[in-house]
């Protein structure tokens, strides 16, 4: 699918929490994303699938449409006009996934991956956790950490993929269960070695996937 991803929006929440509620039904509290939205140290990001636009011109109305189009318009026109946030939540695509990560001085802290139930296994949450690399590396970070659960082996597969490395585990670390938390961290996200490794990972992503529209790093 074509996936573009830019950074969340408040109109963006409401489908946000409808994910975060299926992806972690279980987890306690719950994240609040009004707050994070203001929080300097934090970056939230969406995935969704771009609209095709039906490039194709209108044919040339014939001297019998044309009294009805012409009457259809000078109605459209003293009709209710559409405010802003009418056109924008009619044109907002469904959210696929989001993430969120805190860079704080020179360490970038991923929060969470998630993405719709019926949307995964499509390369989603990758083209969000590549993206969450580059604004890392953006923003001049030295390493990318996170903790996932001790039995989430699909996402630890992901991190390894991505040259996460096991740091260690953080006991109990899960309130709602008790589970251990495996730390994982990235080398220096700078040097040459792990550049090299992201480039050819990516170019993997992109050959299998396709290329996603980054609207927050370019």
């Amino acid at each position: 699918m074509p996936l573009a991803i830019r950074l969340m929006r408040r109109q963006d929440i409401s489908q946000v929490i409808e994910i975060d509620h299926e992806a972690f039904p279980i987890e306690w509290p719950p994240t609040n994303f009004v707050r994070e939205l203001g929080n300097k140290l934090a970056y939230y990001i969406v995935a969704y699938e771009t609209q095709k636009v039906n490039l194709r011109p209108n044919p040339k109305p014939t001297e019998k449409e044309r009294p009805v189009r012409l009457f259809d318009r000078l109605q459209s026109l003293f009709s209710r006009r559409q405010t802003p946030q009418d056109m924008s939540s009619k044109e907002e695509p469904q959210i696929l996934g989001y993430a969120g990560m805190w860079i704080m001085v020179d360490e970038a802290h991923i929060t969470s991956i998630a993405s719709r139930k019926e949307q995964r296994h499509q390369g989603i949450g990758e083209a969000m956790l590549i993206c969450l690399i580059e604004m890392a590396m953006k923003h001049q970070a030295r390493i990318v950490t996170l903790e996932v659960r001790a039995s989430n082996q699909i996402a630890q597969n992901l991190y390894y993929k991505f040259n996460f490395d096991q740091l260690g585990t953080r006991k109990s670390y899960y309130l709602d269960n008790k589970e251990d938390a495996v730390i994982m961290s990235t080398e220096y996200i700078g040097s040459p070695s792990f550049k090299e490794k992201f480039r050819q990972t990516k170019k993997d992503y992109y050959q299998k996937w396709g290329a996603i529209t980054n609207k927050v790093t370019g």
